[in-house]
């Protein structure tokens, strides 16, 4: 049914955006020991940036500027967006990139599933969304696997500050999640977009402003091509599958990002991983597999909301309009959400909010 088929969609977006993500951390590692963290951070979203805005030029050319799966954004959405950008653009990368100078890449790509947990936290006791046992259980071997990768095996007890970089921009990307979903409704494109010119704006002035030179141009186009992917498609797939799924569980299927990254980096980077590694991959891999067999099925509220996206008559949209309507679906305008409470039947994958 048209439910199921939407879920599934959401869930299939949610891993293309893991695949794309975890993929680019290890590039990225090849790419952070030739330049400053900052400098790098700032070349990635760029490149994100200027590859969205090709493409969304591109796509208002060829549809002659007609409004297309999502609505713009609106002012109202703008506040939900700074945020986004100003935590999971700006500052979590340049954290992950201080993380991966430290530690090796596959170690830091398992440790980036901390995002998934601390994305559903948030979600869960700031932004009420619904969770049951599994994922809470599988929330508690992922935050054990990090740990344990966080600790290394290290008999010193020293401070893992790569680690804790890497957790910081965890955390930072899951504000952003939290954040983005406010503005999920909207074009996708336009949100990934506005995020990559900006944050990459800003972390290049920055590095030019602490003195940081350019680096060649073979190593600029890397970066751009790399940025794209990983953090420019990845992010249109990830709003996508926010709109689809919620924050909480789209979080719990993006947790296979790095498990992608791990396998990538022990390809390319030739890393011999250690016997901590593998129990902390095996601790992760029961956790998400805890999170995708989630049964689901609950009486649940819809809080009321205000905004723009294509949408049909169903169950979550059923208001009037102030103008002249063909009766033609999807269509796109603003309307209002009025709180709605209503019992989802058990199914697998997640409840579309």
């Amino acid at each position: 049914n048209k439910v199921e088929n939407k879920m599934h969609r959401g869930v299939v977006y949610a891993l293309l955006a893991a695949t794309l993500f975890g993929a680019s951390t290890p590039f990225s590692k090849i790419l952070v020991g030739q330049m400053a963290p900052v400098m790098l951070a700032g070349l990635l979203y760029l490149g994100s940036g200027l590859g969205l805005l090709a493409w969304y030029s591109l796509r208002f050319l060829i549809s002659g500027g007609k409004k297309t799966s999502g609505d713009r954004l609106t002012k109202s959405d703008l506040p939900w967006l700074g945020g986004a950008i100003l935590t999971g653009g700006i500052a979590g990368p340049v954290l992950l990139m201080i993380g991966l100078t430290l530690t090796p890449a596959s170690s830091a790509s398992l440790l980036l599933n901390i995002e998934g947990v601390l994305t559903a936290l948030l979600a869960w006791f700031v932004f009420k969304e619904n969770f049951d046992r599994r994922i809470f259980a599988g929330m508690i071997l992922i935050v054990m696997a990090g740990v344990l990768l966080s600790l290394g095996g290290d008999s010193k007890l020293e401070v893992p500050w790569g680690a804790l970089a890497i957790v910081a921009a965890c955390l930072c990307w899951a504000i952003d999640n939290n954040l983005t979903r406010k503005v999920s409704a909207s074009d996708a494109v336009q949100i990934a977009g506005i995020k990559g010119l900006v944050a990459g704006s800003v972390n290049l002035s920055i590095a030019l402003a602490l003195g940081y030179s350019i680096p060649d141009t073979p190593t600029i186009f890397s970066a751009s091509v790399i940025g794209f992917c990983g953090y420019g498609l990845s992010l249109v797939m990830f709003v996508l599958a926010l709109r689809h799924l919620g924050t909480a569980r789209t979080g719990a299927y993006f947790s296979a990002a790095p498990f992608v990254g791990a396998v990538v980096s022990l390809l390319i980077l030739g890393e011999t991983p250690n016997t901590v590694f593998w129990i902390a991959a095996a601790l992760m891999g029961a956790g998400i597999w805890l999170h995708v067999t989630e049964t689901h099925g609950h009486e649940h509220t819809h809080l009321p909301l205000s905004h723009a996206h294509a949408h049909r008559h169903d169950a979550h949209h059923q208001h009037e309009h102030d103008f002249p309507w063909d009766g033609k679906e999807p269509h796109v305008h603003p309307h209002e959400h009025l709180s709605l409470i209503h019992i989802s039947e058990p199914t697998r994958q997640a409840e579309i909010s």
